[in-house]
């Protein structure tokens, strides 16, 4: 229960996922949601070199130093460091989660992730997309709307074979109530059933999150330390 609620979170990544549906789902249920409106855009916003820094923190140096790496901007994601590996890094917000999560508006969220480069063609535009759309005053009805729109009309690119990112910053927020999550890896891939990956069943490493929505399915392997090296310790911090 717990492994399926967190991977429907982090799929609609904040990737990010986004995350800890555990909670977030007990949330929705028995409370009112404490961010029932988008906050000022100011409060979503980052210092630029801080944004940066936290974008590079989703992977190991050896992957991040190299990457592009983009910053949220008032009107949408633009690109502050030309890359050479074909890697995208960047901090999501909460409003890549599903349509019903409480946290869609937490002006809190930060969802470091660094894709790959099939990732960055594929994936990100979506990521893109919706960022534009609030950013332009939209509702998130009005951008769900958009989204479909633009999937059904095929302006938005499916997803690629290889596709996957990095989520292993040790300075990640994904959930109100429980901010970093495990560092962990992201693969995506269209449309499918988790049991074909043997994901969600006993023993297995992988969570599986299909996302009609999004028309994907994110499928996520936790890791034992963080992009940095250190060990990953349950309940630390």
């Amino acid at each position: 229960m717990r492994q399926q609620s967190v991977g429907t979170l982090v799929l609609r990544t904040l990737a990010f996922g986004f995350i800890l549906a555990a909670t977030r789902t007990a949330h929705a249920q028995d409370a009112k949601t404490p961010y029932p409106a988008m906050a000022p855009v100011d409060q979503y916003l980052m210092e630029r070199d801080a944004e940066i820094a936290l974008a590079r923190s989703a992977a190991p140096d050896s992957i991040s130093r190299n990457a592009e790496i983009m910053v949220l901007g008032r009107h949408g994601y633009q690109s502050a460091v030309k890359g050479t590996n074909g890697f995208v890094c960047l901090v999501e917000r909460g409003w890549t989660a599903g349509i019903e999560d409480p946290d869609f508006w937490n002006p809190k969220l930060r969802g470091p992730i660094c894709l790959n480069a099939p990732a960055a063609r594929s994936y990100l535009p979506l990521t893109i997309r919706k960022t534009e759309s609030v950013l332009a005053a939209h509702s998130k009805e009005q951008m769900f709307a958009a989204i479909k729109s633009a999937l059904d009309k095929k302006e938005l690119p499916g997803i690629e074979t290889g596709a996957m990112s990095y989520m292993m910053s040790k300075h990640q927020y994904l959930a109100g109530a429980d901010g970093a999550w495990h560092p962990h890896l992201m693969f995506f891939t269209p449309l499918v059933d988790p049991a074909a990956w043997g994901a969600d069943v006993p023993g297995s490493p992988l969570i599986g999150s299909p996302d009609p929505e999004d028309r994907l399915t994110i499928f996520l392997l936790t890791l034992p330390k963080w992009s940095d090296g250190s060990a990953f310790v349950a309940g630390a911090g």
